[in-house]
């Protein structure tokens, strides 16, 4: 395997071009491109090259021309791009390295002062290859200690109100189908994105984190509330809110905080606006709580209670369907209804019975 560094250089001019691989073809892998379009698709190939030789000077589309759309492109912003041109102007360097290149070697070249030059480049940009797989390795650790976290928070949760931990894996992923689904469709382009369907998979488990707040009186309570006792239970949005506001006061604002306060707090709303703590209503409603409350109540309805026995899957559809523009949000029942049959298998494969 040819673990040489990889070079991209991109002139018109055949002197050149055997000139630079006369000098650079033993110590690096190199590749070439005689035009513009050429020097982009060569740019976005699999392997794309730690660095780019640019002439400017080129029929059709210019090196700035050129520049300017490698470093637009997501794909190929980040590779150094080193300028070769017999233009020596400041004006011209200047204009090269506003519009993103690292360097700018006037022909006629010293191969001396170019060997130079690309082992330097070369060397900053595998060191920040290396310095960015390091953090994502280090972002990754933390994702995953964020997310230990937050499931035990909602574990104990749920271990107050004789709930199983099976039921935050259920509800997580019922979550993340839904969110996944509906990241698809058209009407959600520029509203959501994978990121954001993160956020709300990873903070869905604290759901009723506030329940840690109510009295056993209520929670361990073997048969229906009361209306005062249902009006003690529905606090345990505005507690586990709360909590969150709190550490939110420590470490500031942060996208994932706000998602798990809306889940936290409006998981009980209802699209109608019958529920609570506020009574909103439609898109009034926090997108992740949106989700949360069918997640929520599908895993419900198929859960055995002391005062009911469980639904059946074909059950719970039926009622989540029936409830479509009432308690649910229209567009997610519709989702829902194309994809409760994964719903089903995660709740047989989570079954309370089985520590999954």
């Amino acid at each position: 395997m040819d673990n040489k560094p990889s070079i991209l250089i991109v002139d018109d001019e055949s002197f050149y071009l055997d000139l630079l691989l006369s000098l650079l073809l033993p110590l690096y892998k190199v590749s070439v491109a005689k035009n513009g379009d050429q020097a982009i698709k060569r740019a976005n190939a699999k392997h794309p090259p730690l660095l780019i030789l640019l002439d400017v000077i080129m029929p059709g589309m210019d090196g700035y021309q050129v520049c300017e759309k490698l470093k637009l492109a997501p794909s190929t912003s980040d590779i150094p791009i080193v300028f070769l041109t017999g233009k020596s102007e400041v004006d011209d360097e200047i204009r090269g390295l506003e519009l993103g290149a690292v360097d700018y070697i006037s022909k006629p070249i010293s191969p001396p002062i170019l060997l130079a030059r690309v082992k330097n480049h070369l060397a900053l940009a595998q060191q920040h290859i290396a310095l960015e797989g390091l953090v994502m390795e280090r972002t990754e650790q933390i994702e995953k200690t964020k997310d230990a976290v937050t499931y035990s928070m909602g574990a104990l949760a749920e271990a107050r109100d004789n709930e199983t931990s099976n039921h935050l894996k259920r509800t997580q992923q019922y979550v993340r189908i839904l969110a996944e689904k509906l990241n698809q469709h058209e009407s959600f382009h520029g509203h959501l994105n994978a990121k954001t369907v993160d956020m709300i998979t990873s903070a869905a488990p604290l759901h009723d984190i506030g329940k840690i707040d109510l009295p056993d009186r209520i929670l361990c309570k073997p048969s229906k509330f009361s209306e005062e006792e249902k009006l003690e239970m529905n606090k345990h949005t505005l507690y586990g809110r709360t909590a969150l506001e709190k550490a939110e006061s420590d470490i500031g604002h942060i996208p994932y905080l706000k998602i798990a306060k809306e889940i936290t707090y409006c998981h009980h709303e209802r699209w109608d606006g019958s529920g609570y703590p506020e009574g909103l209503k439609e898109g009034e409603i926090p997108l992740a709580a949106r989700l949360m409350a069918v997640a929520d109540v599908y895993d419900a309805l198929i859960s055995k209670r002391h005062y009911r026995r469980a639904f059946s899957h074909e059950e719970a559809v039926t009622y989540i369907e029936n409830n479509s523009g009432a308690h649910f949000d229209p567009l997610l029942v519709e989702i829902f209804k194309h994809t409760h049959e994964e719903f089903n298998a995660i709740a047989n494969r989570y079954t309370d019975s089985n520590p999954g």
